[in-house]
C-alpha cells in the first residue's frame, strides 16, 4: 500500500477508496471507465489494491463544483462500484423465498389432508 508523502499532506489533497462487491476491477475495461467517471469530478487514480479497491486523491478545491456535478447525477463522493447485492447475495434470497413457498404449500396441503 502507498503510503501519504509530503506534496499529499500537505497541498489540501482529499482521498477516497471506491470499492466493488465483486472483482470489478479486474476487467480493464471496466477500470478504465470508473477511472473516467471519477475524472470528471477531479479524482487522480492513485492506487489500485485489488480487483475490488480503489484509491483515488483530489484537490480538495475541487469541491467547489460538487453542486454542479450532483445536478448532472454525478455524485462526487461515491464509493460503491456496481450494483448493491451480488450473484451471491441474490441467489441466497431466492433460494429462501423458494423454501418458505414450499413449507407454506406443504403446510396448506397438510392442514386441507387433516379437515378431511
Amino acid at each position: 500500500m502507498t503510503t501519504y508523502g509530503p506534496d499529499d499532506l500537505q497541498n489540501d489533497w482529499e482521498f477516497k477508496i471506491v470499492r466493488a462487491n465483486q472483482d470489478s476491477f479486474r476487467n480493464q475495461a471496466r477500470l478504465a471507465k470508473l477511472v473516467d467517471e471519477e475524472k470528471q469530478a477531479g479524482w487522480v487514480l492513485l492506487e489500485k489494491f485489488d480487483d475490488s479497491r480503489i484509491r483515488f486523491k483530489r484537490q480538495r478545491a475541487m469541491q467547489s463544483h460538487d453542486q454542479q456535478l450532483r445536478s448532472q447525477g454525478i455524485e462526487p463522493y461515491r464509493t460503491q462500484y456496481g450494483t448493491f447485492l451480488n450473484r451471491n447475495a441474490v441467489m441466497m434470497i431466492a433460494v429462501t423465498i423458494f423454501f418458505l413457498l414450499l413449507a407454506f404449500a406443504l403446510w396448506i396441503m397438510f392442514s386441507l389432508s387433516i379437515k378431511s
